[in-house]
C-alpha cells in the first residue's frame, strides 16, 4: 500500500507524468540500451523496440499500477501482475535487473519533467515503482521455486526431432529435451521462450504457446512466420522457418503462463484468431484426455480455411469432447460454407451459458470485440481471460 503522503503527491501529480509517460518510457529504452547493449541484443525483443510497442505497453503498465494506487488502494491488481510475472519469468529475468531500470527510468523522469520533479515527487514515484517491483519479484520468485529452479536459470537445450508445415506460413516444431532428461510439465495454455542466434550474432527471444497437450515427452510449438507488410519480417520466425530443421538445437526455456484453466467444471468458452489458436488446442486436447464432461463452445476466426492452422486438430478435439460444438469464421471462405459464419466473428447467434468462462487468443481488436460481446451476453468480467502474443498493449490503449 502506497503511504499516506505519497498517496497525496502521486494522485496530484498523475495526469503530468501520465501525459508524459510516453516520452519517458521512450528515453528510458534509449538510456537502457546506450548502457546495457547486451539487453537490447539477447534479451529485448527487436522489433518490438522499432514499433514502439514495447514502450506503449511499458508507459501502460506503470500508469495503470500508479492509478490503482491511488484509485483502489486496498486491491492490488494481481492479474496485471501475474501476466507481467510470467513473461518476466519466462525470460529468466532477475531482481537485480529491477536495479538496472531503477536508475535509467528515474533518470528520464527527471530529465522529462525537469523541475517539476522535487524530492517530494521523486519519493513518491520511487515507492510507486519499488511497490510494483517487488510485487514482481516476489511472484517471480515463487515461480522459479514451484519449478524448483535458481532464479532466472530458465534455459535448457532442446533437439528439434520433427518439423511439420501446417501451411506456407505455419510449421510445427516438435521438441524434446537434448540431454533425455524427461520433460518438464506444463498446464494446457502456458507457453516457452525460444531463443535462437541470427547471423549478426543476436540471441533473440519470443515466447511460443505449447500446441500439444502435457504429458507427453515431446513438447510441440507452432509457428507462424510474422511477414512485416510495410515494416521488416519478424526476425525470429524468419529464423525458424528457413533455418531450423530436425535435429537442430534450440535454447527453450521453462514453461510459463498464467491463460489456464482453473474453472475446471464450469461450461468453457475457448475464442481464437489467426495463431491464437495455438494455446486453445492445448486445452482442447487435455479436455479431451481428461474426459472433461461440461459445455465446451470452440469459437475462431481467420481469413480462410487455408489460413487456419491446425484446422482439422481444431475440429476433431472439439468433437471428441461429449458437449463440444466448434464454430469458425472465414473472411474467405470456400464455396458452401454458411454465410452467418462469413466475415468477423459474431457471437451474436452462439448460445453462452450461464457460468462460463471464456478464454481469448488472437489480435487485440478480435480479443476487445469478444470480450464485448461476452459481457453484453452476461458473462461477468472477472471469468474472461486473454493472452496476448508480445507486449500487452490491452493497458496501454485502455
Amino acid at each position: 500500500m502506497l503511504s499516506e503522503s505519497s498517496t497525496a503527491t502521486v494522485r496530484a501529480t498523475l495526469p503530468a507524468v501520465g501525459a508524459a509517460i510516453g516520452d519517458i518510457a521512450d528515453l528510458f529504452y534509449r538510456k537502457l540500451f546506450d548502457a546495457h547493449p547486451e539487453l537490447l541484443r539477447d534479451l529485448f525483443n527487436r522489433g518490438n523496440q522499432a514499433s514502439g510497442a514495447q514502450r506503449q505497453a511499458l508507459a501502460g503498465s506503470i500508469a495503470a499500477f500508479a492509478t490503482q494506487l491511488v484509485e483502489h488502494p486496498d486491491i492490488r491488481p494481481d492479474v496485471m501482475l501475474s501476466r507481467i510475472a510470467h513473461k518476466h519469468a519466462s525470460l529468466g529475468v532477475t531482481a537485480a535487473q529491477y536495479e538496472v531500470v531503477h536508475t535509467h527510468l528515474f533518470a528520464a523522469i527527471a530529465e522529462v519533467l525537469g523541475d517539476a520533479v522535487t524530492p517530494e515527487v521523486a519519493t513518491a514515484w520511487d515507492e510507486v515503482y519499488w511497490l510494483m517491483a517487488n510485487a514482481l519479484i516476489a511472484i517471480e520468485d515463487r515461480l522459479y521455486a514451484q519449478r524448483g529452479l535458481v532464479a532466472g536459470d530458465v534455459w535448457r537445450e532442446w533437439e528439434v526431432v520433427a518439423r511439420i508445415e501446417e501451411n506456407d506460413d505455419v510449421a510445427t516444431f516438435q521438441l524434446r529435451p537434448a540431454d533425455d532428461a524427461p520433460a518438464p510439465d506444463f498446464r494446457p495454455g502456458q507457453y516457452v521462450s525460444v531463443q535462437v542466434e541470427l547471423p549478426d550474432g543476436a540471441r533473440q527471444i519470443r515466447q511460443y504457446s505449447l500446441s500439444g497437450g502435457p504429458g507427453s515427452r515431446l513438447h510441440s510449438i507452432t509457428v507462424k512466420r510474422v511477414h512485416g507488410d510495410g515494416s521488416p519480417d519478424g526476425e525470429v520466425s524468419t529464423h525458424l522457418h528457413s533455418a531450423t530443421r530436425a535435429g537442430d538445437r534450440l535454447r527453450v526455456s521453462a514453461p510459463y503462463g498464467d491463460l489456464v484453466i482453473d474453472a475446471v467444471d464450469a461450461p468453457l468458452l475457448l475464442a481464437s484468431a489467426g495463431i491464437g489458436c495455438t494455446p486453445m488446442l492445448s486445452m482442447l486436447e487435455h479436455l479431451a484426455a481428461t474426459g472433461h464432461r461440461a459445455p465446451v463452445t470452440v469459437v475462431h476466426g481467420d481469413r480462410s480455411p487455408a489460413d487456419h492452422a491446425l484446422r482439422t486438430d481444431h475440429a476433431q478435439l472439439t468433437a471428441k469432447l461429449p458437449d463440444g460444438a466448434a464454430h469458425f469464421w472465414y473472411e474467405n471462405p470456400e464455396p458452401g460454407h454458411p454465410a452467418d459464419r462469413t466475415g468477423l466473428v459474431d457471437l451474436g447467434s452462439i448460445p453462452v451459458r450461464p457460468g462460463t468462462h471464456a478464454y481469448l487468443c488472437g489480435p487485440l481488436p478480435f480479443m476487445r470485440a469478444v470480450r464485448t460481446q461476452l459481457l453484453a451476453k452476461g458473462v461477468p468480467a472477472a471469468d474472461i481471460h486473454y493472452e496476448v502474443f508480445g507486449p500487452d498493449l490491452w493497458l496501454a490503449q485502455g
